[in-house]
Parts: structure tokens; sequence; C-alpha cells
């Protein structure tokens, strides 16, 4: 491709298109269903769905079908084809649904107030992930104006990411046939490690969860009477976490959440940290807070390769300043565990169950709760065509190499079309880069390097059908 032209195309595509509707997008606050539940009635995806379908079928694409699915009981799908050149066929991918709104906004911003500052589009869903649809369809136009043959492409937009995909696979099977077998996969929906070269992801960790949750007593007691006598849920509680974390230096110690780091990603882990330099500055630490360890390529493997547990919400707490002296009688934490890529979800689930459970203290009454098992996903080995492809594109229009490094999110699509297509190339890749803080405050699109993402998109897309349709 005209690698100048080609830029100046699709920034002021992007400028005079994309954005005002990303903007419009993100004042919408279709948030995934498992934070709400009622989002049918509320219309909120609803209206995403309108607008998207509306912007696709106006974005100039020839050839292009576009199909909203609607599976009964389900969130609603987008599905799209474009035809190409040759037999193949490229699967492209990106979600609609939101994350919540969070605390913590900047005074001037908010999750659902669009701000565009500078080089930032700020607000939720902007960079994760409604920006795939369109960074998808317009590679494809950018390609059909310069004469640029490609496979097939068939573009997939769903909206229960967020919720950990549940809907997917009943869409994925219902519309086999369609889809057909892709030899190439394109995910828009991770991250990169700064906003100066193209980023690969070569895996990403799974997830488990659920909400643990102890009781000891039927009703709050004086704190002064019972303390003594009555075990506390709260220590009960930190007790029975330390089963599954070490909580000096957070190993997970139970055994079944691990797995053997391959050789070639702890080599591109130690690349991925000389490339970054300091690899923690990213995270916005308290005043002389330090990360766990100053050994960048192992906060790479920490945070791709190893297990780690987060608490993300309490139950049964009172707020401080109601807080008396009273003991409680019972508590609940929501806990989140990554898991290595490897580990099979559904078998960590049950593990942690029985680990949190088992042999309670006090015979206390405890009880986990799973809500949801995602398995983590390992990148197959790249063929030729595809290394030079991603690097050459990463040369055209970012001027640096590509990097390679694991993620330590989960996209469940990922591991369930990687045993579907096993024989599939994969690209996973994005725009989340620092401080974007994706389902935190404050999260932003990075313009130059949506639009500079898009270019690459183009050149594997052209690379991918020199090398299959010839």
């Amino acid at each position: 491709m005209n690698s100048a032209s080609a830029q100046r195309f699709l920034s002021e595509l992007w400028d005079d298109s994309v954005v005002p509707e990303l903007v419009e997008y993100i004042r919408i606050p279709n948030k995934s269903p498992a934070f709400d539940p009622d989002w049918q009635a509320h219309g909120y995806m609803e209206e995403v769905v309108r607008r998207f379908e509306r912007w696709a079928r106006g974005a100039g694409v020839r050839g292009l079908q576009l199909e909203v699915v609607r599976l009964p009981g389900r969130t609603p799908l987008i599905y799209m084809e474009v035809p190409g050149a040759g037999e193949d066929t490229v699967l492209l991918y990106g979600h609609l649904d939101k994350q919540p709104e969070m605390s913590g906004w900047r005074e001037d911003l908010g999750p659902w107030k669009p701000v565009l500052d500078g080089d930032r589009l700020y607000g939720r869903g902007g960079a994760d992930d409604g920006y795939a649809m369109f960074a998808s369809l317009t590679a494809i136009r950018l390609l059909q104006e310069q004469g640029i043959p490609h496979a097939r492409c068939v573009v997939i937009i769903e909206a229960c990411e967020e919720s950990g995909s549940f809907d997917l696979p009943f869409y994925i099977e219902a519309l086999q046939e369609r889809i057909g077998s892709p030899s190439l996969v394109i995910c828009l929906d991770s991250g990169c490690g700064n906003y100066d070269q193209l980023w690969v992801t070569t895996s990403l960790r799974g997830l488990i969860g659920g909400v643990l949750e102890v009781e000891v007593m039927r009703e709050g007691v004086h704190s002064g009477a019972a303390s003594g006598i009555a075990p506390g849920c709260f220590r009960i509680l930190r007790h029975l976490l330390e089963r599954l974390e070490a909580a000096e230096d957070g190993r997970i110690v139970a055994p079944g959440f691990h797995v053997e780091i391959p050789a070639h990603r702890i080599a591109q882990a130690r690349v991925a940290a000389a490339v970054l330099g300091d690899v923690a500055r990213k995270f916005p630490f308290a005043q002389g807070v330090r990360p766990v360890t100053e050994d960048g390529a192992e906060l790479i493997l920490n945070t791709t390769w190893r297990p780690a547990l987060a608490i993300t919400g309490a139950g049964g707490l009172p707020p401080i300043a109601n807080a008396g002296n009273v003991a409680l009688p019972a508590n609940s934490v929501k806990v989140s565990l990554r898991l290595p890529p490897g580990c099979d979800g559904g078998t960590a689930s049950q593990a942690l169950k029985a680990l949190l459970e088992r042999d309670p203290p006090y015979n206390a009454r405890v009880r986990f709760t799973p809500d949801w098992a995602a398995s983590g996903w390992n990148a197959p080995a790249e063929a030729p065509w595809l290394t030079q492809a991603l690097e050459s594109s990463s040369q055209a229009y970012f001027g640096k190499p590509a990097v390679y490094m694991g993620e330590g999110g989960t996209i469940p699509f990922m591991a369930m079309l990687g045993e579907r297509f096993p024989d599939a190339q994969f690209v996973i890749t994005g725009v989340l880069g620092p401080h974007s803080n994706a389902h935190g405050p404050n999260e932003f699109l990075h313009l130059p390097t949506a639009k500079r993402l898009t270019c690459c998109v183009c050149e594997v897309l052209a690379q991918h059908h020199r090398q299959t349709g010839a």
C-alpha cells in the first residue's frame, strides 16, 4: 500500500465520520448484561446496535451485507460480510457492550460524557471496544479505495463480552456455516505497551470468580460482649483466602492454578520489558508505593502467565460513618482469580470452590458461589508471512518494530476460536495503552494509535491475500 496516502485517507475518515459516531456511542450507558440485568427494558443496547448498523450501512464499504442476528433471550449480535478474492475467510471481532461507571473520574470527565482532549477521546467504551467495528470497516474500505484485493471478511460485533461472552457460543454455533473456516482471525480488543509501535498479544489469561460468604451468627452483637467468644467472620475470611494466596507477597500457593511458562514467552517478556523500561509506570500508584518487584520481565510474566487474586467487592461491612461497636454476623467478598493460559477455567473453578469450602474454621457457615469461568489462550505459532506483515506494518505506520507480549486480561472469544479453528492464524492487538484505564475511571481512546492500528490491519489483510489468494 501507499502508506502516506493510506494514513491521510484514514485520518480524514476517522476525523469526519468515526470520531463523531464514537462521541455519540460514549454517551449511551449500554452496560453489559452482568451489570445491567434489565438491559432489554432500558433499551441502551438496542440504541447502540441501531446506531452501529446505520453507520456501517453508510460507511461506503462495497458489497457489505449486514444482519442484526437475535437469538431468543440473548443479547444481539451484528454480523457483517464483505466479499473478497480467493476462497479464504478472515474473521474480525469486536464488542459494543461496556463496563459499569466506576468511581474516581476526573472532575471534568465521566463515563457517559465524551470529552475530546487533544489526541484523547475520554469516556466509557471508546477504547474497550467501541472503536473495533469502525477500525475493521474503514480498513476494508481503504483496501477497496486503493484497489488492493483481500479475502472475504466476516465482521462480528457482540454485545456480551464484558459479561464473559456467555451468549457468543450460541451465535457462533448458529452462524457456523455462514462464517466458514477462517484462516485468519483479527481481534481488536487488547492492549498495547505504549503508543509508539504495534503491540501483538501472544496470550491471554483466563478468569474465574465468585462470591465467598462467611456467617458466624444470626445477627450482630455488641463487640465488647462477643469478641473473644464468637470467632470474627472477617478473620475467618482472611484465613480462607490465605489458603489460596500468600499474604506477604501475593503468590498463589494453592496447587492446580499454575502452568509451566514456555521458554519463548519468557524471552518475549524480556524483550518487551527492555522496550518499556519502567514496566509499572503506567499505573497510578499512590505516592511512595512500589510495584511487587523491580524486575520488569517478572512483572510482565506475573500479569500474563501467573495466577493472581483480586478482591473486587465486599458485602456485610457497614460504611465507616455507620460502623458501631458491633461484631458482624457475616460478610462476603467478590473473588476474582486470573488464570494462566492453559489452565482450564471450569476445572479451576471447581477446585477453588473445594479449596474455600472444606474444613471451615470453627465450623462457620462458608459458601463459595462461582459466577463464571473462562479459560485463557496461547497464540499458535506464527506463520512467516504474518510475522513479516506485522513487522512491516509497524515500521510503516509507527516507525518502530512490532513487539510481542501477553496480556493479563481475558477475551473468552479467543479460547473458543482457538479450539474451533486450530489451523487459523491470529492477530490480537488493541489500543489500551498506558493510563487508558479500561474498566476504570478516565478511560480514553488514543486516536493516533487507533488510526495507525487501522492502517496495520489493512497491511495484514493485504499480505494475507497475497499469501493465500495467489
